[in-house]
């Protein structure tokens, strides 16, 4: 799926299943009846991605009482998930998208500048799905500083509305 074709906000998100850290294969029909979110980072071990997985880190106690799960997503494989979950410290699972199946289906895969030369990689973007499986909110191109925030209160607002 190109950007154009990607999931649009009140969409259903296909089903998928994905291997995950802690033995463990993420399929969205076992998630339906609480909220998602679905992060998608570059790289593990990376001070962006490592920020970022810090700032869900300390909010997931609220992401929990608001009934929402999270997950990491970056094609790095199983191993080096489960180093950088256990490092960092992460009480939620990271997905392990080495076939890109995920960052298609949401259309994070991008060409980006790095050092000077063109890459084909995942643009920081993170996805939030609502208890029935349908896309509620995304962010694209996000910056790290403030954004599990601004997801926490999103979640929020969908809730009180």
């Amino acid at each position: 799926m190109s950007e154009a074709q990607a999931i649009q906000p009140g969409q259903p998100v296909p089903e998928f299943e994905s291997p995950a850290t802690g033995d463990r294969t993420v399929k969205l029909s076992d998630l339906l009846g609480q909220y998602v979110v679905l992060y998608f980072y570059p790289k593990d071990h990376t001070p962006g991605c490592t920020t970022e997985g810090r700032a869900f880190r300390d909010l997931y106690p609220e992401f929990q009482r608001l009934n929402a799960e999270i997950f990491g997503v970056s094609r790095d494989s199983l191993k080096t998930h489960a180093n950088f979950k256990a490092r960092q410290e992460f009480p939620f699972d990271l997905i392990s998208d080495k076939e890109e199946t995920l960052c298609r289906l949401f259309g994070v895969l991008k060409q980006k500048k790095m050092f000077g030369r063109e890459v084909f990689g995942i643009e920081r973007s993170t996805f939030l799905i609502d208890p029935e499986g349908r896309l509620l909110a995304e962010w694209r191109k996000v910056k790290v500083k403030g954004h599990a925030e601004a997801v926490l209160e999103t979640l929020k607002e969908s809730q009180s509305g």
